[in-house]
């Protein structure tokens, strides 16, 4: 398992007090990618961190899901929330490790958490019988981009949003 520039950093699966932490993170990655692209991402509510919070404790139990957190000196800096799912038809793909949520407290970055968190999912969902991992990341995200390269994933898909403007006429071709 890779190492981080903090020797105290441990990888452990997420339990239920961990949740109020890992709610404010997800509220961070909400308004990150807010900020990212207003048009396409949601924006972050006062109920954001606490509704974050419940839908990742109803994911403890579910043995075909993986919420890990990153602690350092007992403090929670990093989660991913992850999970394998089968066939997915509209996106073509078979099945697979989704890697939906990667965060670390902007704090703790730079440090290598990230990549622990990384890749102890990829091993949590390798264990799971995953055949691969995909993940999404926002365009302006490069960071996490680099990350992602490094850790030997591959561009396979790019989104494209267009935004309609209220009553326009929709464009087809013949």
């Amino acid at each position: 398992m890779p190492t981080t520039d903090f020797p105290s950093v441990s990888i452990r699966s997420a339990v239920r007090a961990d949740l109020p932490t890992v709610g404010r993170l997800g509220a961070l990655l909400v308004r990150t990618h807010h900020e990212f692209d207003p048009a396409r991402f949601i924006a972050a509510t006062p109920r954001t961190e606490q509704g974050y919070a419940s839908f990742l404790g109803t994911q403890l139990a579910d043995p075909m899901v993986v919420v890990l957190v990153a602690e350092l000196a007992g403090v929670v800096v990093g989660y991913t929330y992850a999970g394998i799912e089968g066939h997915d038809y509209m996106v073509l793909r078979g099945p697979a490790g989704l890697l939906h949520d990667i965060v670390v407290d902007p704090v703790h970055r730079g440090h290598g958490v990230g990549r622990m968190l990384l890749e102890a999912t990829v091993e949590a969902l390798a264990a799971r019988g995953a055949p691969r991992v995909v993940l999404s990341t926002a365009a302006r995200n490069e960071a996490a981009q680099r990350l992602f390269d490094r850790a030997g994933f591959r561009r396979t898909m790019i989104e494209m949003t267009r935004e309609l403007a209220e009553g326009a006429p929709s464009t087809t071709r013949d």
